[in-house]
């Protein structure tokens, strides 16, 4: 007989709600920003290429550093790293709301970044600690539903803060929320222990990965504004293949300091999750692109209403999150994550219907059956990919599951943004981007059903119920 379900404890709770709240600040900051980018214009006299960096910075620097952190974390404690990290980002938030000119604010902006890389795997590494073991898919649940709340809210949090005190308030309110979390989590959350570490720090590694993902993230953010075969873009391609090629080399010679460890190259589910990850993410990232512009652009709609327009695709992946875990659970993991690989595959492939008629309660149907798979899909493949690897790996397991996600998202929004641009018009580019995005998430499906969760065998498709008493 399986032991009785274990309950958490006050402290449990405690934590995990300020962890929580750690997890929205740092969702919250990649969307709060965009409705505000205007107003920092005029703040600054600067142009928008110049201020887009606030936006593209961040997510650059945070993308660099985060496999780097998530290791740190695993060899030097999370609870430390977490501490280093929310301090940073609290400080040079602080610094980012106070800041005299566009230079000032853009620096703030890429060490909140390093900051931002640093708590995101060592606060999902001690959420999943703090579980109990038969609770792990709810860790999931409730990380991707707070961060699909955040951002939600972002952009609307944003829009008040900039109409009514100011856009400097994005940054100010996230030192008192920042303090609260550390105060929390300070508590509750027991010390790293002080055992001596015996890796050392992979400095190699962690060079050529961070000039790798530099050089490819940089090429995808310019592209479509230097052009594709632009000498700058192609060397910066070819370094991006040098440099990750090299790193792949120098993990493969580095036994136990290795940045990312054998076993967890070697570990067949945890790399097909990955490769799930990189396939879908253009789904996520190329709705929330291309449809606030088709609000703009053919319905007419301000900046302010096209960013309300998308409450049903990131509404419905907040509730959806929440209630992913109890599916998680009765279904095992290949079931909900194929599931949710096929509502986005479906809900981008009924939007790439859309044509210079379309309104706006056309779209809905579509965002909605999004919103349904990205709550089903993140949070079940983030508790699967984590589950999957030894617990001493889960900082570094997370840092590279969330690297592969915006990688993924950053490679696939180059290509659709290609295929939109290079169309007639903009509902031909969309529809020809969507069914692009439709396809991949198809080959995705196609990978969730054969390596995620195991083999494709009907007892992992459909798992045994389970009894009462815990039993199968």
């Amino acid at each position: 007989m399986n032991a009785e379900p274990q309950k958490m404890t006050g402290a449990q709770i405690s934590g995990i709600a300020a962890m929580l709240l750690g997890t929205m600040v740092i969702a919250n900051d990649f969307t709060a920003l965009n409705v505000a980018l205007p107003a920092i214009e005029k703040a600054f006299g600067a142009d928008v290429t110049t201020v887009q960096w606030v936006i593209s910075g961040y997510i650059l620097v945070f993308g660099v550093f985060i496999v780097t952190a998530g290791r740190l974390a695993d060899m030097f404690g999370r609870r430390r790293i977490f501490f280093i990290g929310m301090t940073i980002f609290a400080v040079f938030s602080l610094i980012g709301g106070l800041a005299e000119d566009v230079w000032m604010l853009l620096a703030a902006r890429a060490i909140m970044g390093i900051g931002g890389s640093m708590v995101w795997p060592a606060l999902i590494a001690m959420l999943y600690g703090l579980l109990p073991e038969d609770k792990a898919a709810l860790g999931g649940s409730l990380l991707m539903g707070c961060t699909g709340a955040a951002n939600a809210m972002g952009p609307m949090l944003g829009g008040v803060f900039t109409e009514y005190l100011s856009w400097r308030w994005i940054f100010y309110i996230n030192v008192p929320v920042a303090v609260l979390a550390l105060v929390v989590i300070y508590l509750v959350v027991e010390k790293d222990k002080d055992n001596e570490v015996e890796e050392k720090v992979d400095y190699p590694g962690i060079m050529a990965l961070s000039l790798g993902l530099f050089a490819l993230l940089l090429l995808l953010d310019i592209g479509a504004d230097l052009g594709w075969f632009s000498p700058v873009i192609i060397g910066l391609f070819c370094g991006s293949v040098l440099f990750l090629a090299l790193f792949f080399f120098i993990e493969r010679r580095t036994e136990i300091d290795a940045l990312v460890p054998r076993d967890i190259m070697d570990n067949r589910g945890y790399m097909a999750a990955n490769l799930v990850v990189l396939t879908v993410s253009a789904v996520y990232f190329g709705a929330l692109l291309y449809l606030p512009q088709f609000m703009v652009k053919e319905l007419g709609y301000t900046a302010a209403e096209a960013g309300v327009g998308l409450v049903p695709i990131l509404g419905m992946f907040a509730v959806t999150s929440f209630f992913a875990a109890p599916l998680y659970d009765r279904l095992g993991p290949k079931m909900i994550i194929s599931l949710g690989t096929f509502c986005l595959g479906l809900g981008i492939f009924i939007l790439s219907r859309l044509d210079a008629s379309t309104t706006f309660l056309h779209l809905v149907p579509g965002m909605i059956v999004i919103g349904i798979g990205l709550g089903l899909f993140y949070s079940s493949i983030t508790t699967a990919a984590i589950t999957s690897v030894d617990e001493s790996r889960t900082g570094l397991a997370s840092a590279i599951i969330f690297m592969v996600q915006n990688a993924g998202g950053a490679v696939g929004l180059g290509l659709t943004t290609a295929l939109v641009v290079t169309a007639s018009s903009l509902p031909d580019g969309i529809r020809r981007a969507f069914e692009f995005d439709a396809m991949l998430a198809l080959f995705g499906l196609i990978i969730s059903l054969l390596f995620v969760g195991g083999p494709l065998t009907r007892e992992n498709l459909f798992p045994p119920k389970k009894t009462d008493e815990g039993e199968n």
